[in-house]
């Protein structure tokens, strides 16, 4: 999911990407999605090499055995996303910018362990692959009809804050009343996660400013990492059925 709140005013970064020159909006649309596609590689491989540790059965016990243990990991992983954002738009240093989002990176991958190893251990075959895949294809195609549409999605601002907040609400009692989030809410997470797609796209197009691709990479990276997280839970509990 996205932290970011564009667009900054910060005046060290350069013009708004939409008002830069061709060649240079060009130029940050690439660096952003360059930064995006290694971002998903390092999380692919750190999570692969984190999925074969001996200790993984335990880590998953810890973060999920436990009555409210996975809502301190939330509770954990949001204060590491605030630090990770925060350093991701470091007027000072391009070393602390890539920091949050390597930061950001390790975070992710850490929280992931246990969906990860459920679906490995318990999911059909190539269920993890499947979930990648189908993620690649559908951020394709909202990538594409920001692009090809030119529409600003930045009015959904408001609309996700709200969104996020309620889903935040819902997964705290079910927790807390030990209730199952069926397929409903995972449905409805997905289509949250493309609708943070639509504006986070949008935002690299029209309300970044020229210099902060780091920053609109990890944006990106956070919601395509819910939208995996989502599509790989609905497809075991549609194989539960």
């Amino acid at each position: 999911m996205s932290y970011s709140e564009n667009p900054y005013q910060s005046p060290v970064w350069g013009r708004l990407a939409i008002n830069a020159e061709a060649d240079e909006r060009a130029d940050f649309i690439r660096k952003t999605y360059l930064h995006l596609g290694g971002a998903v590689l390092a999380f692919i491989a750190l999570a692969t090499i984190l999925m074969r540790m001996p200790f993984v059965p335990d880590l998953v016990e810890t973060m999920i055995g436990q009555r409210f243990s996975w809502l301190v990991v939330m509770g954990l992983f949001f204060g590491v996303s605030l630090i990770s954002e925060k350093w991701a738009r470091s007027t000072t240093s391009m070393s602390t910018q890539y920091a949050g989002l390597a930061l950001y990176v390790v975070a992710q991958a850490i929280v992931c362990v246990p969906l990860l190893y459920l679906a490995e251990r318990f999911g059909p075959p190539h269920v993890i692959l499947q979930a990648g895949m189908i993620t690649a294809v559908m951020f394709g195609a909202l990538t594409l009809i920001v692009f090809v549409t030119g529409h600003d999605f930045s009015y959904l601002r408001t609309i996700l804050i709200i969104g996020g907040l309620a889903a935040l609400g819902i997964i705290v009692w079910a927790v807390f009343f030990r209730t199952e989030l069926g397929i409903p809410f995972s449905i409805a997470m997905i289509g949250f996660a493309c609708a943070y797609i639509l504006y986070d796209t949008s935002n690299v197009m029209k309300h970044y400013r020229i210099g902060q691709h780091v920053a609109a990479s990890l944006a990106l990276f956070a919601s395509v990492a819910l939208l995996f997280w989502y599509i790989l839970q609905l497809l075991m509990q549609l194989n539960r059925r």
